[in-house]
């Protein structure tokens, strides 16, 4: 497997695929047209120094990312409200009026969302295991039973959320659409052509996936705080929040490390995390894989890759070097 350096998000009756400075989102909209959107991608921080230092640029990608996947699934879902203001025969001077409104309005709701959202996960993935650990201190006082504790209980929780939000009706149909996306990736980073049928006998599973992100980010956790102990438990609580941009940035460089390695370690670290794919994916059908497939050559020429890659000479392909095949 060769990495195409291409990443990608479900979001709602579609695809986010990212590459480069662009992204792209293709939506199969309610009178089962496929939509396509291509926009650049701006970082939050312009410094491409900063963007380069290990652990540094995992975090401000964390942060990027969140804006990007909250913003397209914000694009995405608006279809499906036009739809709903057109059974209701809203005017096209309301529908106008309101589209105003919520450009103004998209924005910080955007920065709002993301805010919330992550209070939210350092609430409940964080705190709450710690909180919950605390309970056993009348049991025993010893820290690395604890913090052996509170990483089981982190776990725990992660699978519980992962198992009960799998089993609503929106979001089986969301996880289809992001076992596209990872059978896109595969297909062309395994060397196969781009097309429906390559896509539907790729593999579900990827070394990059956001679900093994997150499931990196709850081991390096617990080995972090196996090395840091204090008796304030004011400080324990802020010691787990103001680690968290250190953890994620160290989670993001082992999942970049997992994309472009094929090294036995690597590969058996990543499993773990490919296994809990299986909750996060779903078996996509044709007409999904079709829209990952558009989402995929909006931003991306598979076609210079595989040339360049697994010498296939595909005509018209462009290079990375900027040679045109013949």
């Amino acid at each position: 497997m060769k990495s195409s350096n291409i990443g990608g998000q479900a979001v709602m009756e579609g695809i986010m695929m990212r590459h480069g400075d662009a992204y792209s989102i293709a939506v199969r909209k309610p009178d089962q047209e496929i939509e396509v959107k291509v926009e650049t991608y701006k970082s939050l921080i312009k410094n491409k120094k900063v963007l380069s230092l290990p652990i540094i640029r995992g975090v401000f990608s964390f942060i990027d990312s969140l804006l990007i996947g909250t913003k397209c699934l914000m694009y995405s879902a608006s279809f499906f409200e036009d739809e709903e203001e057109e059974k209701k025969n809203i005017t096209k001077e309301e529908r106008e009026k309101q589209e105003m409104k919520q450009a103004r309005q998209e924005k910080w709701l955007m920065y709002g969302t993301v805010a919330f959202s992550v209070i939210i996960s350092v609430a409940v993935f964080m705190l709450l295991p710690y909180y919950l650990t605390s309970l056993l201190r009348h049991v025993t006082t010893s820290q690395g039973i604890l913090g052996f504790a509170e990483s089981l209980i982190r776990v725990l929780i992660f699978l519980l959320y992962l198992a009960l939000i799998s089993h609503m009706k929106d979001i089986q149909r969301t996880f289809e659409y992001h076992g596209a996306e990872h059978k896109c990736i595969n297909c062309i980073e395994h060397g196969l052509e781009l097309n429906v049928e390559n896509v539907m006998k790729s593999s579900r599973e990827h070394k990059r996936c956001g679900t093994s992100f997150l499931f990196f980010v709850m081991i390096v956790s617990a080995v972090f705080l196996m090395f840091i102990r204090v008796d304030s438990a004011l400080w324990r609580v802020l010691i787990r929040i103001l680690l968290l941009p250190v953890i994620a940035g160290v989670s993001y460089e082992i999942i970049r490390l997992a994309g472009r390695s094929d090294n036995k370690l690597v590969n058996l670290l990543s499993k773990p995390g490919m296994m809990i794919q299986h909750m996060t994916t779903r078996e996509p059908d044709e007409e999904e894989v079709q829209v990952a497939i558009t989402a995929v050559e909006a931003v991306f020429d598979w076609r210079a890759y595989l040339a360049d890659n697994f010498d296939y000479a595909y005509e018209g392909a462009v290079s990375d070097s900027g040679e045109v095949y013949e």
